[in-house]
């Protein structure tokens, strides 16, 4: 692992209290202060949820609504507040969602996920950059998603901000690199528990999912995604920037065939 402890506090800018969000915080905290204590931000909806991940790695817990612009602006601050500087910015929030046609699909639906989706990561990002250009040193991690990129069907709201998310991503990376700040994207195929919750209303998916997968299974949040995007945040990434990572077995090489019976979707 690229030593991580010469550098400061990490804010985890969206769904930290669960999956690759939680876990990414454990390992960033493991890698970076394993002495000296985690200096972890865990900006989380759930403040039941977050605040255990907080305790359990050591760090700091911001009630934090990632559709709200004040609120991310807040746990920025607090980073700032609590370790003199933020170093690491990490987007991995979503809000929900449900699947469903494209005509079918809410106005109020669309746009609370460009809110949580696309405006929540621009907010952190915006926050924290000053800050990380005065140290000449910074990570922007945004988690993206093969949904968009393979225009999986039924989540209209969410390709559409998770593609917006990785324009953000590489318009970012080309204006920020000559100020020493990497800004990446990570498409990653994984058995999250927002993807458990999809299983839920269609419950071949997870079988369907796994044979369609070139290494016959969708990743571990934990085993396979967490650790990828621990070396985005690390020293020894310092030169790449601007790119898209698909952690996920294969499945972007010739696309996901995911055709769900939407004609028997529920109700939106």
């Amino acid at each position: 692992m690229t030593d991580l402890a010469v550098y400061g506090p990490w804010a985890v800018i969206a769904g930290g209290s669960e999956g690759v969000g939680a876990e990414f915080a454990r390992q960033l905290a493991a890698a970076g202060y394993a002495a000296e204590g985690a200096r972890v931000v865990v900006a989380e909806l759930d403040p039941a949820a977050g605040q255990a991940v907080a305790e359990a790695i050591g760090g700091v817990f911001v009630a934090t609504d990632v559709a709200n612009r004040a609120d991310l602006e807040n746990a920025v601050q607090t980073a700032l507040s609590e370790y003199g500087s933020i170093d690491i910015v990490v987007n991995n929030a979503w809000g929900g969602g449900s699947i469903g046609r494209v005509e079918n699909k809410t106005d109020e639906q669309l746009a609370q996920g460009i809110a949580v989706g696309y405006y929540g990561p621009f907010w952190a990002m915006r926050a924290a950059f000053p800050y990380m250009k005065a140290r000449s040193w910074g990570r922007v991690i945004n988690m993206c998603s093969l949904n968009g990129v393979n225009a999986h069907m039924g989540s209209l709201e969410y390709n559409a901000a998770k593609e917006a998310l990785r324009a953000l991503t590489r318009t970012a990376a080309r204006e920020w690199a000559p100020t020493g700040v990497t800004v990446n994207a990570i498409c990653p195929a994984a058995k999250s528990q927002a993807f458990f919750r999809a299983v839920g209303q269609y419950p071949g998916l997870e079988a369907m999912a796994d044979a369609a997968n070139p290494m016959g299974r969708l990743g571990d949040p934990y085993d396979d995604i967490a650790p990828v995007a621990v070396f985005l945040a690390s020293e020894g990434c310092g030169y790449l920037t601007g790119n898209t990572p698909f952690v996920d077995g294969g499945s972007h090489i010739n696309g996901v065939a995911w055709a769900p019976d939407l004609d028997a979707e529920q109700p939106n």
